[in-house]
Parts: structure tokens; C-alpha cells; sequence
């Protein structure tokens, strides 16, 4: 498999194509962007860390049934997927408030939700991401109806597999962000990544930030907290 062409580059990522159109080449950044790229640092380690990190739980979720646009590691930065075409919705799982959702709806943060609520977010960096309904995705062509129920009932069910994985690892899932993409035949696979940078992760024993809000806040060094994730999955693993 050779690596060719830059073809996107985001905030944490880069894209090459391969020999094989059907394959993508990825590489993962140091970089830890937040507040939709206004606040952007080079972290050293980070990209690597969420290789791994991902690698790790795209397997588990394969193990569940769950099908991904994830093929295998190459390096500890780089792995290669599945070329699918991104449907440009951000859908989020909120099990627990925090974040956006406590700001927007004066819920206090760690109030756990009844039930999971599913959100829609318009990918757009420009319009910062806003949050969109069925109605608006609709209008916008962005999903069909059907497309939707579907994008609802695979991120529930990447949900309850990811809460069984998190929780034997004792860390709480409090909420997390995911993408999906479509085939050639229509059909749709989960795609970008899984990690600390797309889920919001608490420690169960002390509450303790193992995602992305340590950066966001101002809370200390990722790094450490990330490399706690990647070797609790690990040391689950053996």
C-alpha cells in the first residue's frame, strides 16, 4: 500500500489517498484545537495517542457488531480506513449534562439524562457547527428521513457498546460525538475517530476530566490524561 496524495487536511488529521480508491491513508496530528479553532495548540504525543486510542475502540465496536470505515494501524500516528463519503452531521449522545447542553438549558453539570438525547450538529466551520433539526437537515439535503433513523439508531447502539467498554475500564461516558459516512451502496459506516478529543470521559472513583475539557479549560496537560485512557484499554485488552 503506498501513500499518495494530500487530499484534507483538518484539525486533527490528514488524509492521503492510496493506490487503492477504495482506501484511505490517515495520519494523526499533534495538534489540540477547541471552540471550533480559535484556540489551537502543537501538543506533542497527542496524535499518536489517538491513533491508538481509536484503533482500539473501532476493534471493539467491530467485536459488537458494529460496522466502521477503521482497516488497521500502520504506525502509532497513522492507520488506514475505508473511503466513504462524510455526511456532514455531527451527531452527538448526551448521557449525562455537561458542556454546551448544561450552558444552553441551565442544567447543572453531571445531572445524569433520563434516557440518551441524540443532537444533530450542521458540520460547518464557518456557521460554527450549529445545532440543526430534522427539518433543517432535510431542507439542506444533508441526510434523507431514512438516513436519519438510521444515524439515530447507530449512534444509540455505538452508545450502549461504548458505555460497556468504558465502564470496564471505570470511566464514566458522559457524552460523546460521532460521524458517519456513506458507501458506494448507500449504506452507512461510522467513521472519523473515537477518543478523548470526540468524548467527554470522567473518571467513576474521583469525577476527574480524561477528555478534551482539560485543554478546553485550562486544566492541566492532556497528554497524561490521555496516555491513562490508552493504557487502561490496553491493560483491558490483555
Amino acid at each position: 500500500m503506498e501513500k499518495g496524495t494530500l487530499i484534507y487536511e483538518g484539525k486533527a488529521k490528514q488524509l492521503f489517498q492510496t493506490d487503492d480508491p477504495a482506501i484511505i491513508w490517515v495520519e494523526y496530528l499533534n495538534q489540540a484545537t477547541a471552540l471550533n479553532g480559535a484556540k489551537k495548540d502543537q501538543i506533542s504525543g497527542k496524535g499518536e495517542l489517538n491513533n491508538q486510542i481509536t484503533g482500539l475502540i473501532f476493534d471493539f465496536l467491530k467485536s459488537k457488531g458494529i460496522t466502521n470505515h477503521y482497516i488497521k494501524q500502520l504506525s502509532e500516528t497513522e492507520q488506514l480506513i475505508q473511503n466513504v463519503e462524510i455526511i456532514p452531521l455531527e451527531v452527538v449522545v448526551r448521557n449525562i449534562a455537561a458542556g454546551s447542553f448544561s450552558k444552553r438549558l441551565a442544567i447543572p453539570e453531571g445531572t445524569p439524562l433520563k434516557s440518551p438525547i441524540v443532537e444533530f450538529y450542521y458540520k460547518n466551520d464557518e456557521l460554527d457547527d450549529p445545532m440543526v433539526i430534522d427539518a433543517h437537515i432535510l431542507a439542506l439535503e444533508l441526510a434523507t428521513a431514512e438516513e436519519l433513523t438510521q444515524l439515530r439508531q447507530k449512534a444509540l447502539a455505538v452508545g450502549e457498546a461504548l458505555t460497556e467498554l468504558f465502564d470496564s475500564i471505570d470511566i464514566t461516558l458522559v457524552d460523546f460525538k460521532l460521524e458517519f459516512g456513506r458507501q458506494k451502496d448507500g449504506s452507512i459506516l461510522l467513521a472519523d475517530e473515537v477518543s478523548p478529543d470526540t468524548c467527554r470521559l470522567w473518571d467513576k472513583q474521583t469525577n476527574e476530566h480524561l477528555d478534551k475539557d482539560i485543554y478546553r479549560r485550562d486544566l492541566g496537560d492532556i497528554i497524561p490524561v490521555y496516555q491513562e485512557v490508552l493504557n487502561r484499554l490496553e491493560k483491558r485488552g490483555e
